[in-house]
């Protein structure tokens, strides 16, 4: 942790004696007596009689330079004379039946009472206007606030906690904490519900599966699905006479990030001795003020503009990056100050330095590929082929690069690679190509690169072609048989709108017999397929920056150009190609259950894990990084 290097703190002292003036503002103050100014005018506003008519909740008396009195609107400000003493004020009244903004104000007003939106800069979705306080309510927001932070049980057993609560309303009961046990469980199984209802719409659905451990129990949890390959093999086989396209090939797909993570993982076991010690230098130099201010002389000399030291989290490999990527910018400074303190044994040597050198650049590739497709707020199955074929690209210049050190750490990095991505990844290709800033050009660029020889780069290439026509014939084939279905039940009368004659029979509209023309029309599958015209359409170039387009929006906006084509990219644009948020993608060690939950019932845990991670994604809330998950940042105060 770093501490201030200053060591004459400035002190500032405080007089609490008032200026006369200020004294003499505020008394006036508590007297009525208040000083405004408005369109050039001073005004001034003295405490008066109240005033009894009730047209002047719309007005306001001011008295003006030269001892004229006004009444201003409180809502267009325009200023009307007020007669003197004892005068009408009907021509006020008049006023107010016509001011338009007087009548906005109300209307809003009257919408508001019966429309309990909520307050729009408060950000608390659980605020509602005019609403009494409510226990139930309450316990319900304590629930919401542990499943979503991770808080064990017992927290409402904190008395300091409970104080603050009580304090804010007293009418606040306190609860055990089997009482919030029980109300977490129940708002999962709300959560729950909701979440049936919504799935009820969805045609189709793709999952993740991630493995989470406790070091507390035995037993493992397996979030969503599957357990292992051959879970997966098993489950493929008794889907496969249903709906499962293109024979599964699209039933599985590995998680991107985790290939990358082992990927990663083995080019830093490569120079481990090197992170060591730049690791061992940073916490040298944090280890107190005197050292500290020792390197920031050096840095001063050196005059080096960069200010701020990491250590990282040796489970993050994008944390152990960082650290690398900003010590590399000090790196004569850790050398002149080896010079300065005999004591420290940790600078690397210039050979250490171009080692890291190297691997950042390397790393940087693998930071921002991991990044770009392990976002949870976009689709990112179509920007998984670009990454790939980045990756390949840099791991491909490793092992042809002079160094020694450079090529063995390039050696098992292009194994897994080949591992992993060496046969054919039918979604990553098909996901790409339905880009329509890229369409099929994607496809030829990239696979030359990843699949070699060149021959087997030709056959994906052609296996891409066959498997889009196929995928794409069959959603024409889904379309038809809904389009029929649809007509059927028109032709049956089910859904018709029909009109009554006055005996009380029923006929079909001549607009119904037309509408059931028109679906017999669309279901016959037009000379040039939408597949067709897509490829011929020139691709399409976004306005302004390329990281603000989002594919699935514009197959949206295309939807009545392309009805079935749309369709096909939905889904497929749909599916995560990571099974974890970007944060997560960078761990090395597993997912681990902390130790307030791994003594939980499995009920317990997958109302908490799973309720937590719905409300999260229900209030737009991102879940804070734990002691030990984050960088720690050390400024240089120079």
């Amino acid at each position: 942790m770093s501490t201030p290097l200053e060591s004459n703190p400035i002190v500032v002292e405080v007089n609490e004696h008032v200026q006369p003036e200020a004294s003499q503002q505020q008394d006036n103050a508590q007297d009525g007596e208040q000083v405004q100014d408005q369109v050039g005018e001073e005004l001034v506003t003295k405490k008066k009689r109240k005033k009894t008519s009730p047209v002047w909740a719309d007005f306001d008396e001011i008295e003006i330079t030269g001892g004229a009195k006004k009444a201003v609107c409180r809502y267009c400000k325009e200023k009307l004379s007020t007669g003197g003493k004892g005068a009408s004020t009907s021509h006020l009244r008049r006023h107010s039946e016509i001011c338009l903004q007087r009548r906005v104000h109300l209307a809003s007003e009257k919408k508001q009472s019966t429309i309990p939106f909520q307050p729009c800069n408060s950000g608390n979705p659980f605020l509602n206007s005019g609403a009494r306080y409510n226990n139930e309510k309450m316990r319900e927001i304590i629930a919401s606030a542990i499943m979503v932070h991770e808080m064990p049980f017992s927290v409402v057993e904190n008395d300091v906690w409970m104080w603050a609560f009580q304090y804010a309303n007293s009418d606040f009961q306190k609860v055990t904490r089997k009482t919030i046990r029980n109300d977490c469980l129940a708002l999962y199984e709300m959560e729950k519900r909701n979440l049936k209802a919504l799935l009820k719409s969805v045609n189709k659905i793709s999952l993740t599966t991630d493995m989470w451990k406790s070091s507390h129990q035995v037993a493992e949890y397996m979030v969503v699905t599957a357990y292992n390959d051959k879970c997966l093999k098993n489950l493929k086989e008794n889907l496969s006479g249903n709906k499962l396209f293109l024979d599964g090939a699209l039933f599985h797909v590995r998680c991107c990030a985790h290939i990358l993570n082992l990927l990663v993982q083995d080019g830093l076991s490569k120079i481990k001795s090197v992170i060591v010690n730049i690791r061992e230098s940073v916490k040298y130099i944090n280890y107190n003020d005197a050292r500290l201010k020792a390197f920031c002389d050096v840095v001063e000399q050196k005059r080096l503009k960069e200010r701020k030291l990491v250590i990282d989290c040796p489970t993050r490999w994008n944390s152990t990056f960082q650290m690398l990527s900003t010590s590399l910018k000090f790196k004569t400074a850790f050398a002149a100050y080896k010079e300065r303190e005999p004591h420290y044994v940790y600078s690397p040597s210039l050979e250490d330095w171009s080692k890291v050198e190297k691997i950042c650049k390397l790393l940087e590739v693998f930071d921002l590929a991991t990044h770009v497709i392990s976002g949870s707020e976009y689709p990112t199955a179509n920007l998984y082929l670009a990454e790939v074929w980045r990756v390949k690209q840099v791991i491909d210049n490793a092992s042809e690069d002079e160094d020694d050190f450079m090529r063995e750490m390039a050696a098992p990095m292009k194994e897994k690679f080949d591992k992993y991505w060496g046969e054919c990844n039918l979604l990553m290709a098909i996901a790409s190509v339905l880009d329509p800033r890229c369409k099929f050009h994607i496809v030829d660029i990239c696979f030359p690169l990843i699949y070699k020889p060149e021959n087997v780069a030709m056959e994906n290439i052609s296996k891409v072609r066959t498997s889009l026509e196929k995928l794409y014939d069959k959603y024409v084939s889904m379309s038809i048989e809904e389009s029929s279905f649809v007509a059927a039940n028109s032709n049956d009368g089910g859904n018709n709108v029909t009109s009554s004659t006055e005996s009380g029979s029923s006929f079909v509209t001549g607009f119904d017999q037309i509408m059931n023309l028109v679906r017999e029309k669309e279901a016959v599958p037009p000379m040039k397929s939408e597949l067709q015209a897509y490829f011929d359409e020139g691709v399409y170039v976004p306005d302004g920056n390329n990281n603000s387009f989002c594919a699935l929006e514009w197959w949206r906006n295309n939807s009545l150009k392309y009805k079935v084509l749309s369709k096909m990219a939905a889904d497929i644009l749909a599916i995560p190609i990571s099974t974890v948020a970007s944060e997560s993608t960078f761990s090395a060690g597993g997912r681990v259950i902390d130790e307030f939950r791994s003594r939980l019932n499995e009920k317990s845990i997958e109302a908490l894990i799973c309720g937590g991670d719905w409300l999260r994604h229900k209030y737009n809330l991102m879940k804070k990084p734990k002691v030990g998950e984050v960088n720690e940042e050390i400024n240089l105060k120079i």
